[in-house]
């Protein structure tokens, strides 16, 4: 039986998602979801680019795109180092490409620009990195950075009382319009919580791997999940986001 598995954001620990790919052995049918930030971090975010566009040759694979990948685009696009980018990890993506052919960069490049912003799939579930805040949906967004860096909808989700039924007027209406939400962006190491993060029907797979947590794939149906080891230990001269 094929499975839909989402995988959380990377931010260029290679090691870690060759770990994560390992144990969950993907077959020629699953479907693979990623969530997002695949660069800026740890020292192997060119690398990381490289496996995923080897990956979506072999496997059925969808690459949401997530702010630090806006960021590296634009820096490939127009050579712009904005100085939030740079000190949230954009200085190891740089240092990566140090020694990559303009043909590879052009390539990766290539791969940011088709990369869509989210997918509804056939069981009206949405998958994006961050969020949305029209109350119509992503589709009638009027701000497409929020599909990246939106939290509202997350901090919605964790704020509003479990026992609060769907069908009452309080139920948040953004989180009605889909039968689930997936997401990344948020760490759930913020809430010192190492495994995916379920608030009522949105589920968050950042799992803290461009800081102390591992990088998580999650089978959306079953639920299962598995984890890399935690990346700083994979990476154990290097910071990280940890500063």
């Amino acid at each position: 039986m094929s499975r839909k598995i989402i995988i959380g954001d990377i931010h260029g620990a290679f090691k870690a998602l060759q770990q994560v790919i390992a144990r969950m052995k993907p077959g020629k049918t699953d479907e693979l979801i990623f969530m997002g930030d695949y660069v800026d971090g740890w020292s192997q975010s060119a690398q990381v680019m490289d496996y995923l566009l080897q990956l979506e040759n072999s496997h059925h694979c969808i690459f949401i795109k997530g702010n630090h990948d806006a960021w590296c685009e634009d820096w490939m696009k127009n050579g712009k180092t904005d100085e939030e980018w740079v000190k949230h990890g954009g200085q190891a993506t740089i240092n990566s490409y140090r020694g990559c052919t303009r043909e590879q960069i052009d390539n990766h490049l290539w791969f940011f620009s088709r990369m869509p912003f989210y997918e509804i799939d056939h069981a009206n579930r949405l998958f994006v990195h961050a969020g949305f805040s029209s109350m119509h949906g992503p589709v009638h967004e009027h701000f497409e950075s929020n599909f990246f860096w939106d939290r509202t909808l997350w901090e919605v989700a964790l704020a509003t009382d479990r026992k609060l039924d769907r069908d009452s007027r309080f139920f948040p209406k953004r989180l009605n319009l889909f039968r689930e939400i997936y997401i990344g962006h948020t760490p759930t190491t913020n809430y010192d919580v190492r495994i995916p993060m379920n608030a009522l029907n949105v589920w968050n797979v950042d799992t803290g791997a461009a800081f102390k947590g591992p990088l998580t794939a999650l089978d959306i149906v079953s639920k299962e999940f598995w984890q890399s080891d935690p990346v700083w230990k994979l990476y154990p001269d290097e910071d990280g986001r940890n500063k």
